[in-house]
């Protein structure tokens, strides 16, 4: 059952629903989060209602004269609105201690209520959300392990200087990253009747293979497809295929992978210090390498949106797609306009 609104309910039908939930909770022994799937609702309210018996007993589920109290604010001022937005933008719920995951209408109901006690329902918090700008949108993944002054620290010290030397020594800055790519994967929509969930069929087998590649702000991109698992010496024959590639010094900026860091890999690097070096980003943040942009490209466009029926037609379209890239410069050049990887897009 679809999680409903109570104050949307008539107020005898409100005292109705707070009465069965409580009754199911402490008298039939049931769950809260059954009680609530039961009746419609969500989790917090079965537990505001547990709250509010245990502390004024029945008299708390009774159903309450609606329209607006004398003296209540029903409406944000404008000083209140601007603490409200700002903390939705630069905040997530739990660091507020609310009970939600994501920022919703529910959730910025609940925050306004918490900070300045005006209970508004969610079209007017819906309404909010849209006079301040804000829309629903997909959230991008940031780790809690994410040290934000190590990430302040790479992007007006760390990489500024990298690339400084890189210039002063002529060597090109490219960006590495893996990727593993599974048969199963699906991206975009398909259209279908309304209420007909769309079917497309794949096999029933699963298989999958794996990628490295690089790039450059230039528009260069090298890449490798492989099966087996990923070592130091996979690392590695990719590295001499890359310094192959390029007659000049590299400088390769990725993550701190446990096979990147290998004793191996190291000394591999070492004996080359005149062809190539490595910089490794700030702990748990995928987001500022440019080479994962590379990765959900292929997954959504090479892999997602054209079904291969086995590991050599899978491989064989994830290589197809990639050189069509190396082929368009521009093309390349384009993951680097995305707003968190844009600090990469400068050239030496």
């Amino acid at each position: 059952m679809e999680n409903r609104d109570a104050r949307s309910l008539p107020a005898p039908a409100q005292e109705a629903l707070r009465r069965r939930a409580v009754h199911a909770v402490l008298v039939l022994g049931k769950k809260k989060s059954e009680v609530a799937k039961l009746l419609g609702v969500t989790s917090q309210a079965v537990r505001n209602w547990l709250k509010a018996h245990k502390a004024r007993g029945d008299s708390a589920l009774a159903a309450q004269k609606r329209g607006r109290r004398v003296g209540e604010k029903t409406s944000l001022s404008a000083e209140q609105a601007k603490v409200i937005a700002e903390l939705v933008r630069d905040r997530c719920p739990d660091q507020l201690k609310l009970p939600f995951y994501l920022w919703t209408r529910e959730a910025v109901a609940k925050l306004i209520e918490d900070r300045f006690g005006i209970v508004i329902s969610l079209t007017t918090a819906g309404r909010y959300l849209a006079a301040w700008g804000f829309t629903p949108q997909k959230p991008a993944r940031r780790a809690y392990q994410q040290d934000p002054e190590a990430v302040e620290r790479w992007l007006k010290e760390e990489y500024p200087a990298i690339q400084a030397q890189a210039k002063r020594e002529g060597a090109q800055i490219q960006w590495l990253d893996e990727s593993g790519m599974r048969s199963d994967h699906t991206a975009g929509r398909s259209y279908s009747p309304r209420g007909k969930t769309p079917v497309v069929k794949v096999t029933g087998k699963r298989f999958g293979c794996s990628m490295i590649s690089a790039i450059t702000n230039q528009g260069k991109l090298a890449f490798m497809i492989y099966r087996e698992r990923f070592t130091s010496q996979v690392l590695i024959k990719f590295l001499r295929r890359l310094l192959r590639q390029n007659k000049g010094k590299v400088f390769l900026i990725l993550d701190s992978h446990p096979v990147h860091r290998s004793k191996v890999v190291k000394r591999w690097v070492e004996d080359r210090a005149d062809r190539l070096k490595i910089f490794y980003l700030p702990g748990y943040s995928p987001e500022l390498n440019p080479d994962e942009l590379v990765n959900q490209d292929v997954k959504s466009n090479a892999v997602g949106r054209k079904r291969a029926r086995d590991v050599k037609e899978l491989m064989e379209n994830v290589r197809s797609f990639l050189r069509r890239k190396q082929r368009r410069p521009d093309l390349v050049r384009r993951y680097f306009l995305a707003p968190h990887v844009a600090y990469a897009a400068q050239t030496v």
